[in-house]
């Protein structure tokens, strides 16, 4: 395994990555066959193979997976070494790679700007898409922070709570329900609600809050691709929605949506900050971390003010 290079482990990220050696080897500057010598190379290193040839393109086998691991580990180990020596120099320079879930990005840019005000010499580079994906690229190592309202469970992560996450019904502000009080869990559940994608923080929360309402879960609604789809859509009169009230900040100033008064809201989670436990802290994540715990609560949409819980 002392043969292995730099170069042999990025050459195998790209063919995993992109599926086909012409394609890794356009992204690498690399001919075909260069590409082609150096996958021969490991696999006499390793005694075995590294990809199954299929109609499908290159994919990886147990051994090409490992592979793939060890070069985003490296890439990790890399990273937090630039971060290092800029500290060691003295310097306050460094790079941030923050992915934040689609509900996150309504508060996302001014916590941002806010840090890069303090550290204006770390490079942030964000990331932002369902949680899902933001799941798989702090697990991938393709990001060192992620904001979102519940940490992942299928591997150890280390997390930090920064503040409150309400979720509420909202629905058009010339709904029947608009200012009425104490709507009950069994009358919300009579109507028909806009829904995220399954294994959202919001639906899982939704389906949690009616589950006690016989059938309701067969019947959950209509789901949506994105919180903006939602509020359109409730906007419109076709139906209500359970969402996260950091994301109807301005629909709530222009009077476009109202929050439902139902018995048992606002629902409250946290928002967190988490990072991976093998991940080690970089100086540029401790500035941010420090951040978040100190000031990240202020940043996030004063919908106290608007409506109070």
């Amino acid at each position: 395994m002392r043969n292995i290079t730099l170069r042999h482990l990025k050459t195998i990220q790209s063919v995993c990555l992109l599926g086909q050696i012409t394609l890794a080897g356009k992204a690498l500057g690399l001919t075909s066959p260069a590409i082609t010598l150096q996958i021969q190379q490991v696999e006499a290193e390793v005694g075995g193979k590294l990809f199954d040839r299929t109609s499908k393109g290159m994919l990886p086998t147990e051994i090409g997976i490992a592979f793939l691991e060890t070069a985003r580990a490296v890439e990790d180990q890399l990273h937090i070494l630039e971060d290092s020596i800029n500290s060691i120099k003295g310097l306050r320079a460094g790079t941030l790679r923050l992915g934040v879930v689609s509900t996150g990005k309504y508060f996302a840019p001014r916590l941002m700007a806010a840090f890069a005000k303090k550290f204006p010499d770390i490079d942030i580079q964000l990331y932002i898409g369902n949680r899902s994906d933001i799941v798989q690229k702090l697990k991938n190592h393709e990001v060192d922070i992620a904001l979102m309202g519940r940490p992942p469970r299928d591997f150890e992560v280390r997390s930090q709570i920064f503040g409150d996450h309400p979720l509420v019904f909202i629905a058009a502000s010339d709904h029947p329900m608009a200012g009425k009080h104490d709507i009950s869990k069994e009358q919300i559940s009579n109507e028909h609600f806009l829904i995220r994608e399954s294994g959202s923080g919001t639906r899982t929360s939704l389906e949690i809050f009616i589950s006690e309402v016989p059938g309701r879960l067969d019947r959950i609604g209509t789901e949506m691709g994105s919180n903006e789809t939602i509020k359109q859509s409730v906007i419109a009169g076709l139906g209500i929605a359970f969402i996260s009230a950091h994301t109807i900040e301005q629909e709530l100033i222009l009077k476009r949506l109202v929050i439902l008064d139902v018995v048992g809201t606002p629902i409250r989670r946290q928002w967190f900050s988490v990072s991976r436990t093998d991940r080690t802290i970089t100086p540029s994540m401790l500035a941010f971390e420090k951040f978040l715990r100190k000031s990240g609560s202020s940043y996030l949409p004063l919908i106290g003010k608007i409506y109070p819980a």
